[in-house]
């Protein structure tokens, strides 16, 4: 792999650790935190309505307790990895995960809501540390020939998560109560706790580094990359520019972001300088990432959002589908884009996989009313595929072509990608999906004028069928209903446009891949195999 040109060039300190004596246990860890971190995200997002209830919440109440939950987490991830190369990764993720049951045990107890706001904030500062700390491992502690599978354990989290956490909500509320939203973290955080002391060295405090830390660019992009995130998930409540809260947040979140980078460029030690993006390769694959966390919006927003605002399926039913044929599909997947990145360009895999999102998302474009649940079993076989072979290579890409001793300036930056990517565009997708649906509601509105020979008889039809209920309400009912009809095609033609913003995301990344070069020779470069091993070797080329 190759190694930075400039080791002292402010791309962060080195992150080398001991090599772990048991690697399954420290593969478990990483399989668990990662797991963890993405379900409890998802369970609290999608379980939300039910969070509602049983608080006994407004909606504004729900929306702030799901901002501050995710918000904390994006405010701690880019810094865990500088934590865990200062203090070793049994401190940050040993306590952590036993503070982290402790706080899952006690919420659903409360009652008040400013301690309920305060918890929640601690539960996702404590989660956010799972799943930078869970990679950190594989970076530190895993010998290289471990890192394919560990990382590819740490890439599939996102798509799995997104497809059997809707089952696993319905599950939970149907059966064990909704309180197992929080408690399921009871039992795994401390499971993980001890796969991670079984399965890392015990490492000694790096004084040294902590002497030089520099806390203000820390403090300064956790608190930046959160308020732009709270901003962007309040705003399609709050309506965007006609909110102070949002602006502040935004116009706030922006300025801290641009003192940061000041920073940086100024302090002896940066924690995390620009200068480790300045690599071609290893900045065209962040922003490779950043359209896979957008085009993949259409396996976390598009089809469970319609399934539930369209089709009326509770999360539990909408999400068998999900499980099926999105996350079961997975277990096959992955182990196959492994074998096709030991033996072909990581390139090539991750173009296999926006092709299959892209693919996805056409098919999705011919969406109407009429479709039901078993309508997108293909559409989520496809980006089943597309999550299995598109962020592994995507990963890997980054690493060949990056100095892993510099692993946690690079980290910082993978998780703000990873993490504020993905909730900044479920944000925005939701507001995408409002506007759009306000335009077309607005197109077929104009269509719909009064006296029209269409209009008329489709509201006679409609008080016709009313009229045996009551002649009295009948005309009002058949109008209601008619009207209920334009906001559900406009709400249509909106999912459909999601479908069609996230193709032409797939696209937009699909020419991004090609700009990015071969990487140089390292642990990573695929070993042909069959007939082109034995043609390189007539060649003269030397092959593994």
């Amino acid at each position: 792999m190759r190694m930075a040109e400039n080791d002292d060039a402010g791309r962060g300190p080195v992150s080398r650790g001991g090599v772990a004596a048991q690697p399954l246990f420290a593969v478990a860890a990483v399989l668990l935190g990662s797991f963890l971190a993405n379900f409890d995200s998802r369970l609290t997002t999608v379980g939300l309505p039910d969070l509602r209830g049983a608080f006994g919440l407004t909606f504004d109440e729900g929306a702030w307790l799901s901002t501050a939950g995710i918000g904390s987490q994006i405010f701690i991830a880019p810094a865990v990895a500088w934590l865990a190369t200062v203090f070793g990764l049994r401190r940050v993720l040993g306590i952590p995960s036993l503070v982290y049951a402790v706080v899952s045990l006690i919420i659903p107890f409360v009652r008040d809501y400013q301690t309920l706001i305060a918890l929640s904030v601690v539960h996702g500062l404590l989660l956010g540390t799972f799943v930078p700390a869970t990679l950190m491992i594989v970076f530190r502690n895993l010998p290289i020939r471990w890192w394919l599978p560990a990382i590819a354990l740490y890439s599939i989290r996102v798509g799995f998560a997104l497809d059997s956490s809707s089952s696993l909500v319905g599950f939970y509320v149907d059966h064990l109560g909704w309180q197992w939203l929080y408690w399921q973290g009871v039992v795994i955080a401390p499971l993980m706790g001890l796969m991670v002391y079984l399965g890392t060295p015990n490492e000694p405090v790096n004084r040294a580094l902590l002497r030089e830390a520099d806390w203000g660019g820390m403090l300064l992009l956790g608190a930046s990359v959160g308020m732009i995130y709270a901003g962007l998930d309040q705003g399609n409540r709050l309506d965007w520019l006609g909110s102070g809260t949002v602006m502040a947040l935004l116009v706030g979140g922006g300025a801290l972001f641009v003192v940061f980078l000041i920073n940086e460029s100024q302090v002896a030690q940066p924690w995390a300088h620009v200068n480790v993006l300045f690599s071609r390769n290893i900045g065209l694959s962040l922003v490779v990432i950043l359209l896979y966390t957008l085009t993949s919006l259409s396996n976390a927003s598009l089809v469970p959002n319609f399934l539930g605002n369209i089709g009326l399926l509770r999360p539990e039913q909408s999400g068998l589908l999900l499980l099926t044929y999105g996350a079961l599909p997975m277990f096959v997947l992955v182990p196959v884009s492994i074998w096709l990145l030991r033996h072909f360009d990581a390139r090539a895999v991750t173009v296999v996989g926006f092709a299959c999102f892209a693919a996805a998302n056409l098919w999705g474009t011919q969406l109407t009313h009429e479709w039901a649940r078993e309508d997108f079993v293909g559409i989520v076989l496809l980006q089943a595929a597309g999550q299995s072979t598109t962020l592994l290579p995507l990963i890997i890409i980054a690493l060949s072509n990056s100095d892993p001793s510099r692993a946690t300036s690079f980290a910082a930056y993978i998780q703000i990608m990873r993490l504020g990517g993905a909730e900044i565009g479920v944000a925005l997708m939701g507001t995408w999906l409002r506007v759009r649906e306000q335009i077309h509601s607005f197109y077929i509105g104009q269509n719909l004028e009064i006296g029209d020979v269409n209009v008329v008889r489709a509201l006679k039809q409609l008080a016709d069928h009313f009229a045996a209920h009551g002649a009295g309400s009948a005309q009002a009912r058949a109008v209601g209903t008619l009207a209920s009809f334009v906001a559900r095609e406009a709400n249509v033609l909106a999912y459909i446009d999601g479908f069609w913003l996230c193709f032409w995301l797939a696209i937009s990344a699909l020419g991004f891949i090609a700009l990015i070069t071969r990487a140089p020779p390292g642990p990573f470069t695929p070993a042909p195999f069959g007939f082109a091993k034995g043609l390189l070797r007539r060649c003269g080329v030397q092959v593994g």
